[in-house]
């Protein structure tokens, strides 16, 4: 019997040896793993971290260009509502249309309030001069908005004559003319 123990302790000898080097391997296994993982989560971190660092760049650029006057936000000031008779053309026909102009400073706001009731005058008279059938398309409103704008600093800005007596017109504040309602009846 001695002879059957010997080859038991033996085979329980050897079953440690091998698991040994199995939980060596199964640990070098899993420290590469872990290794290459925080490698990998080091390098997209680095990338991430630059993109933010691009952004906050642009974001600091687009602060200083406000600083500096260059690039400001749009400055709306919107109108009372005009309800004006349309040029005949089938019986009566009514206009009633909400404006919002967009300056190119907030500035030009004191100048443009100042001048309103000659604004609102102008714009009166040359919506009552218009028909039905010119406003309807899409391009007659188009129209109409840039004549509104010139219109608008004509007389914020009045055109000013050259040395040979030529009307000049300057380039104004407003730098569109929005429709904020617009109905024909």
């Amino acid at each position: 019997m001695a002879k059957i123990a010997k080859p038991a302790e033996e085979s329980v000898v050897e079953a440690p040896k091998r698991n040994k080097k199995l939980l060596i391997i199964v640990a070098a296994i899993l420290l590469l793993v872990v290794a290459g993982g925080g490698a990998a989560f080091m390098l997209l971190k680095k990338d991430v971290s630059a993109d933010d660092e691009e952004a906050a760049d642009e974001t600091t650029h687009v602060q200083k260009k406000k600083k500096d006057g260059k690039e400001q936000p749009p400055v709306f000031v919107n109108l009372d509502p005009f309800t004006v008779n349309l040029v005949p053309e089938t019986g009566d026909q009514y206009l009633q249309v909400g404006l919002s102009i967009e300056l190119e400073e907030a500035t030009a706001e004191a100048s443009l309030k100042a001048q309103m009731p000659k604004i609102r005058n102008n714009i009166t008279l040359m919506l009552s001069s218009k028909k039905a059938s010119e406003l309807l398309p899409k391009e007659g409103k188009v129209h109409l908005a840039e004549n509104l704008r010139d219109e608008i600093n004509a007389v914020i800005e009045p055109p000013k004559k050259n040395k040979k007596g030529e009307t000049v017109s300057t380039v104004g504040p407003v730098k569109s003319v929005l429709f904020t309602s617009f109905i024909i009846q």
